[in-house]
C-alpha cells in the first residue's frame, strides 16, 4: 500500500485473515486514546510513525469512567461519572477511516451497564468496525452492580 493511497473501511482484512495468510512476522500495535481535551490529530500523528513497520491491525484500550465525589452547596456529597478519556468507539472508527488499518477496540465489562455494551457495539457495526478484544477489565472502586440482568460479569457474557 502506497503512503497515499488509503483503503476504506470496508477493505479492511480481519484479524483472524492477517494471521491466516500471513508469511512472515506481522506487526499489531496497541494505543491508548489521549487524555480528554486532546484532539484526534494526536492519535494520527502516533500512527503516522508506526506505518512504517505496516502494523496489521491496532488495539485501542479502552477505559472505564471514574467515579468522584462532589460536593454540593448544601453539603451534600454525590457521586458523579468522569471520563478521562474518548471512547475506543470513536477512535476505532477514526483509524479505519482514515488510515485502513483494522482496528480491535478493547469492550470491557467493568464499568459499564449492559445497554451501554449494546449501543457501543451497534454503534461499532454502524461504523464497520468488527474485530474486538473482549475483556473483563481492572476493578477500580464500587462497581455499578453486581446484577448479571444490569452489567456483564465476565468477557464471556460480553461473547453471548
Amino acid at each position: 500500500m502506497s503512503s497515499n493511497v488509503l483503503m476504506s473501511p470496508q477493505n479492511t482484512m480481519r484479524v483472524i485473515d492477517h494471521l491466516n495468510q500471513s508469511k512472515r512476522t506481522a506487526f499489531s500495535f496497541e494505543i491508548l486514546p489521549p487524555l480528554k481535551g486532546n484532539s484526534i490529530e494526536k492519535v494520527y500523528a502516533i500512527i503516522d510513525r508506526l506505518r512504517e513497520f505496516d502494523p496489521k491491525y491496532i488495539n485501542i484500550t479502552s477505559h472505564r469512567s471514574e467515579m468522584i465525589y462532589k460536593e454540593l452547596p448544601d453539603g451534600t456529597i454525590v457521586k458523579q461519572k468522569m471520563r478521562k478519556r474518548p471512547g475506543s468507539v470513536a477512535i476505532a472508527s477514526a483509524i479505519q477511516n482514515k488510515y485502513g488499518i483494522t482496528a480491535v477496540p478493547h469492550i470491557i465489562c467493568k464499568g459499564f451497564t449492559r445497554d451501554e455494551t449494546e449501543y457501543a457495539l451497534i454503534d461499532l457495526n454502524f461504523l464497520g468496525v468488527h474485530d474486538l478484544l473482549l475483556l473483563r477489565g481492572d476493578a477500580k472502586g464500587p462497581e455499578l452492580s453486581t446484577d448479571p440482568n444490569v452489567v456483564n460479569m465476565h468477557a464471556t457474557d460480553l461473547q453471548k
